[in-house]
């Protein structure tokens, strides 16, 4: 059937199921099955996973102030790197006692200074309400401790500034759990796969980080602007820790920002749209969209991508679910100059950020991610957040 005849059959048979009645119409058309996932790509290995780095008690590390549950992966990623959990400090006695439950090392703190001045303590973890994160880093800082915080970091670039000056008089570490690449097996991958330069230059990265808001599970300060930071600050830290670490820039400029409420009157300082532009140092540039509205009907809180362009191929990480084939994690698709190839990391790769983060607490080296990239991925999602035009 040559192409004129093939439009014409199907213009014909258009027309014939137009008279068709609703209920034919659903029982001719039966629900098409999830395509199926492509075979795995064969040309891309990934070194043995990440196991311990140290023996119990050798890096023993607490938690404090748990308004944010990544500080349970935080404290979960450390110990399976080898770290003791010795203490905890939360006001909260429910919020104390269900942390307790599950990590049974760790004995609840009367105040944070008990766990400040235990020359024990090698780190502090945390994940306070966003506007004290940096407050609380200065503090654990200068009592020379090492501290490890929920993203974002900080809400204000006054409180950068502060926290910059305490680490380097210090010599304390202010790390960042930017877990949608550190967190995240195709993140990591990525990472690798850009470092040995699978597809050339990176040129642009495009981020898009969609959650589901759940309003009802969320905190108060959650929805008060001067707490969470607001959108591009939250949600965006992530994009720009990624943009930094593919692009290998370490600074750009916000070319274009902005940030709106487009369906949430009843909480009018929630941000429930953003999105920025930047230009790197080294010519690559940046584009990411967060949002809160991720659909019911989504099998997972997200549907966060990010597309890595390169001048011999590009990337793109599907992290946390294929839409309408898979909601398993961890997709990665690539295309270079020989083929067209599909890895799925779940279980391939771990997680190697947080031993590494041990190590350079231990050793005081820089190979987790250096201070400059934490404090960087931070600034430029602050300046993003500054700059924001009102949409909506």
């Amino acid at each position: 059937m040559n192409r004129r005849h093939f439009l014409a059959h199907s213009a014909t048979a258009a027309a014939l199921a137009s008279f068709a009645t609703p209920g034919a119409r659903a029982a001719s058309a039966p629900k098409a099955a999830p395509a199926a996932l492509p075979p795995e790509s064969d040309a891309f290995t990934f070194g043995p996973k990440p196991q311990p780095v140290v023996k119990p008690g050798e890096f023993v590390f607490a938690a404090a102030h748990l308004d944010h549950n990544h500080v349970l992966g935080q404290c979960s990623s450390l110990i399976e790197a080898g770290g003791t959990l010795k203490w905890v400090f939360e006001p909260d006695e429910k919020k104390r006692a269900d942390f307790l439950r599950r990590f049974k090392t760790a004995k609840p703190a009367r105040a944070l200074d008990e766990i400040l001045s235990d020359a024990e303590v090698k780190l502090v973890t945390a994940a306070a309400v966003t506007s004290e994160r940096g407050p609380l880093g200065c503090r654990v800082m200068e009592a020379g401790k090492d501290y490890f915080t929920d993203k974002a970091p900080l809400t204000t670039l006054d409180q950068l500034a502060t926290a910059r000056a305490v680490a380097a008089r210090t010599g304390r570490k202010f790390m960042v759990n930017y877990g949608e690449r550190l967190g995240s097996e195709a993140g990591m991958a990525a990472t690798e796969l850009v470092q040995r330069g699978v597809i050339g230059r990176v040129i642009q990265v495009i981020g898009l980080g969609p959650h589901r808001l759940s309003p009802s599970t969320r905190p108060k300060w959650f929805f008060e602007r001067a707490r969470y930071g607001g959108i591009l600050c939250d949600i965006g830290s992530h994009q720009c820790e990624q943009f930094l670490t593919y692009a290998g820039a370490t600074d750009a400029t916000v070319a274009h920002a902005a940030v709106g409420n487009f369906n949430h009157p009843e909480t009018p300082e929630l941000e429930d749209f953003g999105s920025a532009t930047f230009i790197g140092n080294n010519g690559a540039t940046n584009q990411i969209r967060v949002d809160w509205f991720t659909p019911d009907g989504l099998g997972n809180w997200g549907d966060g991508r990010t597309f890595i362009l390169g001048t011999k191929g590009y990337i793109e990480l599907r992290k946390y679910i294929d839409v309408g084939r898979a909601k398993t994690t961890d997709h990665i698709f690539v295309v270079d100059g020989q083929r067209e190839h599909y890895i799925n990391a779940k279980g391939k790769v771990g997680f190697r950020f947080f031993g590494e983060l041990i190590l350079d607490c231990l050793n005081r080296t820089d190979k987790a991610m250096t201070q400059a990239h934490a404090f960087k991925a931070a600034e430029l999602c602050l300046k993003a957040q500054a700059a924001a035009v009102k949409v909506g």
